[in-house]
């Protein structure tokens, strides 16, 4: 993984509460497995930010590595990998993913 990519990631996940690595942005998702993690996310109304690993490489494989998880979306709250669309979906789905954002004060309903 190229350094950059690598200081790039690590930022991203700890300077923001909420961080989506998805392909697309959260108003043009560019696939069905990130447009549901958005989904969910806005449906909560959890602010997050985000990163389109389509417009970088090294940052769509570096992100994999870094996690050691093979695909994308990947959301991270509060520095902590959850997981990708089917952990989300299920962790929403359980009330799960509802308690974790109120836990952390990300999101207060």
């Amino acid at each position: 993984m190229q350094k950059n990519a690598k200081e790039m990631i690590t930022k991203e996940i700890s300077s923001n509460d909420v961080h989506l690595f998805m392909k697309g942005t959260p108003l043009f998702p560019q696939c069905g497995f990130s447009s549901t993690v958005v989904q969910i996310l806005t449906y909560l109304e959890a602010p997050f930010t985000s990163t389109n690993v389509l417009e970088d490489e090294n940052v769509r494989e570096g992100i994999k590595e870094f996690s050691n998880w093979p695909t994308i979306p990947q959301l991270y709250v509060k520095g902590e990998l959850m997981g990708g669309c089917d952990i989300i979906k299920e962790m929403f789905e359980s009330g799960e993913l509802q308690k974790i954002l109120k836990e952390k004060s990300i999101i207060s309903k």
